[in-house]
């Protein structure tokens, strides 16, 4: 009867032992098959190009948000406890500024997007099909994962690994997009005893689970929000009916409470204060950049209907777009976007190279 016993409890080990291999190898094979997605698109030999990486393993949104605190570390490491536990790889928690703006016409719902930050950086067109969320695309800077050369090396391959993670703007597939742009009010620290939202989990909760700008911000009000990097951020989000609101958390109140401000254009200063700010000043804690919006809205207002409103919305990206400046963290531009809300296509240019633009489906898939 005992040697029965511990048979049947030596089978149950051995069936434990090969269910945990199994599960393991099914965790890495996931995530080995998402670093052999990893293309370079561009055909330069630059420093710095644009890269494409299909998301083949699931991650726990929910789990990831339950492990998030307020602070960068802590952050970072749930990030990466996520995407590849127990292997040594390096984020940096990302700063930016940028330029944003929504455009409609009978026919496309644009969201245009200037990515500015004066540390140059390769980018990488993030594929996400979550069984549980909306399929997206999205673009995350390859200087944050410490991998702007991102298929030289196996180290490089394996830090993209988190990129669905750390992306600073995207659309999805309900024809959702948005994007981030930083401030120069203190970082927003929000504590109601709400799960805490870090700034690019934000991002990724919007892509996979809003299907409109109103479920968006429904969405982000169940959380607490918290600014990385030492930063503050706002964030730009518009859908397919042309619904483009910036989402903030107001400077002027000791809670930083949210505030939606309904604007077709956004650059880094506080929308809902725009009166405090003018062109070409920092306007201190209200932000700067107002300079970049007239940009925008100067072309955007002298589109009329003999203007084919995408060719406009680039025009717009070039006349908002910055060169490096090494004293203005909000400068050097390393990428344009053209988001297309109806059509659910993302066109990207480089680096400020608008004669070569890279335009992907919603698939990811390169369309010419």
């Amino acid at each position: 009867m005992i040697k029965k016993a511990a048979k049947i409890v030596g089978a149950t080990t051995a069936g434990i032992a090969v269910g945990f291999a199994g599960a393991c190898l099914g965790f890495y094979a996931s995530r080995l098959n998402t670093i052999k997605s990893l293309k370079k698109i561009t055909k330069t030999c630059t420093p710095f190009d644009l890269y494409r990486i299909d998301v083949r393993y699931k991650y726990d949104l929910d789990r990831l948000i339950e492990r998030c605190c307020s602070n960068d570390e802590e952050i970072v490491n749930a990030m990466l406890r996520e995407a590849l536990p127990f292997v040594p790889v390096k984020i940096n928690a990302p700063e930016f500024g940028c330029t944003c703006f929504c455009a409609q016409d009978d026919h496309h719902t644009f969201m245009g997007r200037n990515y500015d930050f004066k540390l140059d950086t390769s980018a990488l067109m993030v594929h996400c099909a979550p069984k549980d969320g909306y399929e997206s695309i999205a673009f995350a800077a390859l200087d944050n994962l410490d991998a702007n050369q991102a298929i030289s090396s196996f180290r490089s391959k394996v830090a993209c690994v988190p990129s669905p993670l750390v992306c600073l703007d995207g659309i999805n597939e309900a024809g959702v997009s948005i994007a981030v742009l930083t401030l120069d009010s203190e970082p927003t620290r929000q504590y109601t005893g709400k799960p805490v939202l870090a700034t690019t989990v934000l991002i990724r909760l919007v892509l996979d689970r809003a299907s409109s700008t109103e479920e968006a911000i429904d969405l982000i009000s169940k959380y607490d929000t918290f600014a990385t990097n030492g930063r503050d951020y706002h964030f730009f989000i518009s859908d397919a009916n042309g619904d483009s609101r910036v989402v903030e958390f107001d400077c002027d109140t000791s809670d930083r409470r949210t505030v939606v401000t309904k604007k077709r254009t956004a650059a880094n200063y506080f929308a809902a204060h725009e009166d405090k700010v003018v062109p070409n000043q920092r306007n201190g804690k209200y932000g700067h950049g107002m300079e970049r919006y007239v940009a925008v809205e100067e072309v955007l207002n002298s589109t009329n209907q003999n203007v084919n409103l995408e060719d406009a919305c680039w025009s717009a990206l070039r006349a908002s777009s910055q060169l490096p400046n090494p004293n203005d963290i909000t400068s050097n531009t390393q990428w344009s976007i053209l988001f297309d809300n109806k059509s659910l296509t993302a066109t990207i240019a480089i680096r400020r190279n608008w004669t070569a633009k890279f335009r992907f489906a919603i698939n990811g898939v390169l369309q010419g």
